[in-house]
């Protein structure tokens, strides 16, 4: 038989899973579609400053790397990632005070790889996972894939409320506690040392594990560098960490770190998805921190960001309204509003979006969708001037809705 390419194929008909029909776009990414427009000052991704991309340096890398290694770079390789990028991170994790060897550390294709690997591993349709309220929308997507339910502990400024979670532990007995312990994505709020060791001490006395998404710690730039749940909490905690926002996302490296005997589990599951992470990538990052370039561009991240940061609060502290709430975070890349209980973030969206700028409201963040009242604002990725007419903008809209 001969197709006619002119009959109309019935996709409409196909089976596909009834719960990949009920998944949702980023809102982030449906945002992000709108304020890439000309003329737009974008909030709203959390994109870091790409006149900041290291490019020379990684040109000279992969010149490096091709010279070195030939065609291993860009030849099939390890699911868990290539021996000398592994036996580095360890190396720099040991020297950070959580004690790793190169058996505790799978390279993945970004951080959202390494979630999506602990939800594949870990989850069973309506199982329950503790979070923070709100927390991170790409996780929740993870998360929501596999059809979780999620138990929410609310944050004040000093983080997860610890006093709740014993409570949702007993009641709800989720199969992970999944963080963002510094400069929390959205808010901005970082954990402190004593929340964290009550953390994992409950995590230990109830035997579940802690994911600590943690992508911003060294992205800080005022402030004590606090001790990372892994240093504290050893194998009852997973860390996950990226190159991402040290050096360049287009990249996608990250990596995971846990015990060994869990390792082996996610490389099952990393084998059933990809294979393996990019080959000439992971030589790429090896031959840029091994040649020294790595601590210097953090140095000069933390400085632009800073600069950025306290740009974007003293213009919000000169021209928002009365009634409108913000964090002050001391490192990472986002600031959290919280607007007045009877004004939706959400409604106002497409009322700035006409005024040329853009955020992303809270309610995505909220595992329940509540946060109607709540926005998110990046700082990283805007320049001087656009930080000051934006949120300019932005006061103008508030003061007309209050």
């Amino acid at each position: 038989m001969i197709v006619d390419q002119n009959d109309k194929v019935r996709t409409d008909q196909w089976k596909i899973a009834p719960h990949v029909l009920e998944l949702e776009s980023s809102a982030i990414r449906e945002i992000l579609k709108i304020s890439s427009q000309p003329g737009v000052i974008s909030f709203a991704g959390g994109l870091p400053a790409p006149e900041l991309f290291p490019l020379e340096d990684l040109k000279e890398a992969m010149a490096s790397a091709i010279a070195k290694y030939g065609p291993d770079c860009v030849q099939y390789s390890l699911s868990m990632g290539i021996t000398p990028l592994r036996e580095m991170v360890a190396r720099r994790a040991t020297e950070a005070g959580a004690k790793t060897e190169i058996g505790n550390i799978l390279i993945t294709s970004g951080a959202q790889q390494a979630i999506e690997l602990v939800a594949r591993a870990f989850i069973d349709p309506g199982d329950y996972i503790l979070t923070e309220y709100p927390t991170y929308i790409g996780a929740l997507q993870a998360f929501d894939y596999y059809r979780a339910r999620y138990t929410t502990v609310e944050m004040d400024a000093e983080g997860m409320i610890i006093e709740q979670v014993e409570e949702k532990l007993k009641k709800h007995k989720p199969k992970l506690i999944y963080t963002v312990s510094n400069f929390q994505n959205p808010t901005g709020i970082t954990m402190t040392v004593p929340r964290r060791k009550a953390l994992i001490e409950l995590a230990m006395k109830h035997n579940v594990p802690i994911i600590d998404d943690n992508p911003y710690s060294d992205i800080r730039f005022s402030g004590e560098r606090l001790p990372t749940l892994k240093s504290i909490g050893g194998d009852v905690v997973i860390a996950i960490r990226t190159f991402s926002k040290i050096i360049a996302p287009g990249l996608r490296l990250g990596w995971m770190n846990g015990p060994a005997e869990i390792m082996n589990y996610f490389e099952k599951v990393k084998q059933c998805m990809d294979l393996h992470t990019n080959t000439l990538c992971q030589y790429i990052v090896y031959e840029y921190i091994t040649a020294g370039k790595l601590e210097p561009h953090i140095e000069k991240l933390r400085s632009d960001y800073k600069i950025k940061r306290d740009l974007m609060i003293r213009t919000m502290r000169e021209t928002f309204p009365d009634g409108i709430k913000w964090t002050e975070p001391e490192g990472g890349l986002f600031l959290w509003i919280e607007l007045p209980t009877h004004m939706s973030a959400k409604d106002l969206l497409p009322k700035a979006i006409e005024l040329k700028v853009a955020y992303v409201h809270g309610q995505p963040f909220f595992p329940d969708r509540q946060g109607l009242n709540t926005l998110r604002l990046n700082f990283s990725n805007a320049t001087h001037e656009g930080i000051v007419e934006g949120i300019k903008r932005l006061a103008r809209l508030f003061k007309e809705n209050m």
